[in-house]
């Protein structure tokens, strides 16, 4: 029997998946990790953390299930996006804890970049905004703020890398710097249509050269672990951001196959075919994946609230004991009695990009509940995922057809139905809804041959239930309208 092992660093934990050549998961493994907010908006992690938990799940998943090393026939790596990590290129040391993409301390820097009215060329160049979310200005900030950084990196001293680089670097005992062609366009430092880094770019942030990775297909050889990682050296063949693997685990290989996201916040992407599309409409260009060379682009949404209002409402509102209750305590009220919820503790994502933003709740009347507050919120985290996808589809062209869904949040039923009836089109949840680490587990398996072809990998994704739509399209539509008016009470409330 061989396997395909794939190492899902998010986060909030690391997670090792065993996957047989039927595509079943045989089993996993999963290591929180600590969070670090040293200043107001600032979030680090600790790269030793992250490594030595991520050694630990896949060697505690190869024992607990009995595979042996030699068993494994590939091994895929999937990330959270966009967090930086800087590293002594000779004692493999980083110089500063991994900078989290959630990390917000290059505000001005970005706010500098619009105020000169580079945001057009930048999105034009990188599909991306000027926005701390990204890698490029984080990495900078590290050049300017550790001492003798820049110049240790001028001479070729340290690297730069995403966390699938940190971990390829890693796993090969430092003889591979590389990353993937769909990590590489969320750093705003690499050319979106060439595929390759950019030098107007680099000029633009000052960032050295020699400190960047090489750019790899996200199916394909990488390289080979040492020795000392699992006694033989495995073949790390699929490598893609965590977004793009789910996507690729949901088998969304046409254009207008989409995927959601339902975690703390909520990503939304779209194929949309071997050509970049611009948008009007402040979603994000990207890579999907680069497989034999020949690349394929997504466009994206991100929502930063969504399965986080559930949390505050269990640990900051008290209303519920578990952030599963929510479904139960929702479904005791038909509608929201007019409540709408605004969850936007942290600014408003696509297509909003308002920084400004803050939570809002309206419509309160004497006979709200705790039921009503918990509907409007699931219907919160709906009516964003909605505008992304109405937004998506004016950009690509093309509608999509239904949703395929997963994470956390795709679990509940009631929000499942509502985010079909607010769409108006069918919400899909397969049956295997670890579709990060299985999209690696696919991207690894076709370059080792355990799948000769897309096709055949599609075969193994099942539906594990399906959302049709039954709500009235004109009552949908003045919600829709109300919703509006919702989000104008929560916009710019912070200047």
């Amino acid at each position: 029997m061989s396997y395909l092992l794939a190492l899902d660093q998010g986060t909030t934990s690391s997670r090792a998946m065993l996957v047989d050549p039927q595509g079943a998961i045989v089993g996993m493994a999963q290591r929180e990790i600590a969070q670090s907010y040293p200043k107001p908006g600032w979030v680090e992690h600790d790269p030793e953390e992250i490594w030595a938990s991520q050694l630990a799940t896949a060697h505690e998943v190869l024992a607990r299930h009995g595979v042996a090393p030699r068993d494994v026939v590939g091994l895929g790596i999937t990330n959270q996006r966009e967090t930086t990590v800087v590293w002594d290129r000779t004692t493999g040391r980083p110089i500063y804890p991994a900078i989290v993409w959630q990390d917000r301390r290059t505000a001005k820097m970005c706010e500098d970049l619009r105020t000169r009215g580079l945001a057009p060329w930048l999105q034009e160049r990188t599909g991306l905004l000027p926005d701390p979310y990204f890698s490029g200005t984080k990495l900078a900030w590290v050049l300017d703020h550790v001492p003798g950084a820049r110049a240790r990196a001028e001479a070729g001293d340290l690297c730069f890398g995403t966390v699938d680089s940190w971990l390829i670097w890693k796993l090969t005992g430092g003889r591979v710097h590389a990353t993937d062609a769909s990590n590489a366009s969320r750093t705003l430092l690499m050319n979106l249509e060439r595929g390759e880094w950019d030098p107007e770019l680099l000029t633009l942030l000052d960032i050295p050269a020699p400190m960047l990775p090489a750019i790899t297909d996200s199916s394909g050889f990488v390289g080979e672990t040492h020795p000392d990682c699992f006694g033989v050296g495995l073949p790390i063949l699929g490598v893609a951001g965590d977004q793009q693997a789910a996507l690729f685990g949901q088998t969304a290989f046409e254009p207008g196959l989409a995927k959601n996201t339902y975690g703390t916040g909520c990503f939304l992407m779209m194929h949309v075919g071997e050509r970049p599309v611009p948008s009007r409409h402040q979603l994000l260009s990207t890579i999907a994946w680069r497989v034999g060379g020949r690349t394929e682009y997504a466009l994206e949404g991100s929502v930063f609230v969504a399965g986080a209002v559930v949390q505050w409402m269990r640990d900051g509102l008290g209303i519920i004991r578990e952030a599963a209750d929510v479904e139960a305590l929702a479904g005791q009220v038909p509608d929201s009695g007019g409540v709408y919820m605004v969850p936007a503790f942290a600014g408003l994502g696509a297509p909003q990009w308002d920084p400004g933003a803050r939570g809002t709740i309206v419509g309160i009347t004497r006979g709200t509940t705790a039921a009503h507050l918990a509907r409007a919120a699931l219907e919160g985290i709906a009516f964003q995922v909605a505008d992304v996808v109405e937004v998506m589809g004016r950009d690509a062209g093309f509608p999509m057809e239904a949703l395929r869904v997963d994470g956390g949040a795709a679990a509940n039923a009631l929000l499942m139905q509502m985010q079909a009836d607010l769409l108006q089109m069918p919400v899909v949840r397969p049956k295997f809804t670890e579709t990060t680490a299985l999209g690696a587990a696919y991207l690894a398996g076709l370059a080792a041959g355990v799948w000769p072809d897309r096709e055949s990998i599609r075969n193994h994704w099942q539906v594990g239930a399906r959302f049709e739509p039954v709500a009235d399209a004109r009552a949908v539509a003045e919600r829709r309208a109300r919703w509006q008016e919702a989000l104008q009470r929560a916009a710019r409330w912070e200047s």
